[in-house]
């Protein structure tokens, strides 16, 4: 992917990135206590439960968190919309041609 991106972009990609980072979080975090409280599984069943729910989470926070630069960046904005943790107010704040790569890698 090229890196002839706005500077705009970059700078606002890193903002974002940290609060989506955050919503990913949340949601797992909040995903746990379920797990945790279910009482109809042993203790054991629970565990691999939340082992293999923390696995998908690390795989999503991989994808769409680790090592960000500038000819990630639109790989990244992908996945994290396809994982539902950026508004589309936020991303309206994109350049025209931010937005247009990202449309492009979505269809």
């Amino acid at each position: 992917m090229s890196i002839d991106l706005p500077e705009s972009d970059w700078k606002l990609f890193r903002e974002l990135r940290e609060l989506a980072l955050e919503r990913l979080c949340k949601r797992a975090l909040d995903g746990l206590q379920p797990r945790i409280e279910d009482r109809s599984r042993t203790y054991y069943d629970r565990y691999l439960d939340i082992f293999q729910f923390l696995k998908e989470r690390d795989r999503e926070v991989a994808r769409a968190f680790d090592d960000p630069k500038r000819s990630q960046m639109i790989h990244q904005l992908a996945a994290m919309q396809d994982l539902g943790l950026l508004e589309s107010e936020e991303l309206s704040r994109f350049s025209t041609r931010t937005r247009e790569k990202l449309q492009a890698l979505a269809v």
